[in-house]
């Protein structure tokens, strides 16, 4: 089989960067091209609700690759330029000027989009944080100090809150959840996720669904709860999640469901395959379909994505991980917790904030969890979880 003419990655974030640096790894000498919507050199997203926030960073710093690596790739970069459609059939991608991509092999990265919630893009001062031009508007926002609420208690919510506290600001996070991150990894490690964070002095406003954002003069002053609490507030950042980036593939002859419908190759049709967040894939290893919503996910799939396309025939079957840093705390998470699992601390102590846990289901272990304890998590990764 001779590999591909022309291969046209949609997405130049980590994915769609990685998928392209393999296939050179690999040999592959044909031309490239790399379309994204936002302006910017591929950076990476997790520092952005950290150090970039925070300011400890600069924007630079968070570039995946400099200058001389990104031409070293021999690779056109279409930056600032949204897909607006795909046709599947004849592997052409329509850009938002009109300009027609045609690939031999289309990659589709393009990632998320983030919820909103109603009312919010009327109103200064309301933040979603997806962008490195999101974060540094959150910044701005933020030097200024006084009081912030945030509406979501995932990972990224947690992440903007810890952020924000340790930067002096007045916080509020507020979810319909329990816990922080108890859709994630369930209630043990979400109280005590809940408990760090109200000794930093964040109030937490959990199991309350969110009513209203208020406004005055077109700013925002505060989220309103549906008991009728009012968080008052002069910052708000909503992080109630993310859905995949597919709007643009409506009529592209692709199966869209939750993500980019794909099979065991992380192929979505001949020639169209997807990667990282916006990918849903058959995981042939767990008999299950997946969509991973991580960073390392988004390298990992890159390199099997980048495998099929040469020639490789082999199927993508990851164990799944990712990681989140809030003030001292490092959460490392392997496989598949879920909040239905039943969690069993086998080194370590909670009390200690250092410690290693087991997720089972039906006597099997699915999940692998480090808090403060990264070589331990691994070890029990390797020893318990297999794909």
């Amino acid at each position: 089989m001779s590999p591909p003419a022309r291969i046209v990655i949609v997405g130049a974030s980590a994915a769609g960067l990685s998928t392209a640096e393999a296939l050179r790894r690999h040999g592959y000498r044909g031309r490239l091209t790399l379309l994204d919507a936002d302006p910017h050199h591929p950076y990476d997203r997790p520092p952005l609700s950290k150090q970039v926030l925070a300011g400890v960073w600069e924007p630079d710093r968070a570039r995946l690759r400099d200058q001389a690596q990104l031409q070293a790739l021999e690779a056109e970069f279409v930056l600032g330029e949204p897909a607006l459609a795909l046709d599947a059939a004849a592997r052409a991608v329509t850009t938002a000027s009109g300009r027609v991509l045609h690939g031999d092999v289309v990659v589709i990265a393009t990632g998320l989009t983030p919820r909103r919630l109603p009312g919010q893009d009327g109103l200064a001062g309301v933040h979603v944080l997806r962008t490195l031009d999101d974060a540094l508007a959150l910044r701005r926002e933020l030097s200024a100090g006084g009081r912030l609420v945030v509406v979501g208690e995932g990972v990224l919510g947690a992440e903007i809150a810890a952020t924000a506290r340790a930067m002096g600001l007045e916080v509020t996070l507020a979810g319909m959840g329990r816990t922080l991150l108890g859709d994630q990894l369930g209630e043990t490690v979400g109280t005590l996720l809940g408990r760090v964070h109200a000794e930093r002095g964040v109030r937490l406003r959990l199991g309350a669904a969110v009513d209203a954002l208020a406004g005055d003069a077109g700013r925002v002053v505060g989220v309103r709860l549906a008991g009728g609490e009012l968080l008052a507030a002069d910052a708000v950042v909503v992080a109630v999640g993310s859905r995949p980036a597919t709007g643009w593939l409506e009529g592209s002859g692709l199966s869209l469901g939750d993500g980019v419908e794909c099979d065991a190759r992380c192929r979505a049709a001949e020639g169209v395959y997807a990667v990282g967040d916006v990918a849903r894939f058959a995981h042939e290893g767990l008999g299950r379909r997946l969509r991973l919503e991580n960073r390392t996910n988004a390298t990992e799939q890159a390199q099997a994505v980048a495998a099929g396309i040469l020639g490789a025939d082999r199927p993508y079957t990851p164990i799944p991980y990712f990681w989140t840093d809030q003030y001292d705390v490092k959460i490392q998470a392997h496989g598949l917790p879920s909040p239905s699992a039943e969690v069993t601390v086998v080194e370590g102590h909670p009390e200690q904030r250092r410690f290693a846990a087991l997720y089972r289901e039906g006597g099997r272990v699915t999940g692998v969890l480090g808090w403060n304890m990264p070589k331990q998590a691994r070890l029990l990764r390797q020893q318990t979880l297999t794909t």
